[in-house]
């Protein structure tokens, strides 16, 4: 993964791990133990999820450029659909409470995706190659010179 697309998973990743652990704080004081479990286990889905959609995504942006929009869109539809399928299987465990699980479920996602937001404007990624343009113009040179 190159240096760009690291910074923006750990600017993404480290804002949802410290909102997890707050939830988990909170969720701990407010419905004990189980609340506490639900809190850790919806932020670790998450970034999870979240990491492996930001992963796929770059991938396509390298090696197919025309489809990232298409793809980024269908990826973002994709991961909410698998949150939700995620919220309804466990809606009636009692493995951990399902209700501290949704709820840090919702936030963890708005904040990976405030965080990755923001990360992406505060990138310095450019957005034209410039070796690209100097060889074209090398290669230019070289014609007319012939």
């Amino acid at each position: 993964m190159p240096s760009n697309d690291v910074r923006i998973l750990a600017q993404a990743a480290v804002p949802t791990a410290a909102v997890g652990a707050i939830a988990a704080v909170v969720s701990g004081v407010v419905a004990g133990g189980k609340g506490a479990i639900g809190a850790v286990v919806g932020t670790l889905i998450v970034i999870l999820f979240m990491g492996i959609g930001l992963y796929v995504l770059q991938r396509t942006a390298r090696s197919f450029p025309q489809l990232f929009q298409m793809m980024g869109l269908m990826l973002y539809a994709a991961q909410l659909l698998l949150l939700v399928v995620f919220v309804g299987l466990f809606k009636n465990t009692t493995l951990f409470n399902p209700r501290a699980f949704a709820v840090v479920l919702v936030v963890a996602t708005l904040t990976w995706i405030v965080a990755q937001a923001r990360a992406h404007m505060k990138a310095k990624i450019l957005y034209v190659d410039p070796d690209a343009s100097s060889k074209d113009d090398k290669s230019q040179k070289t014609d007319r010179s012939s």
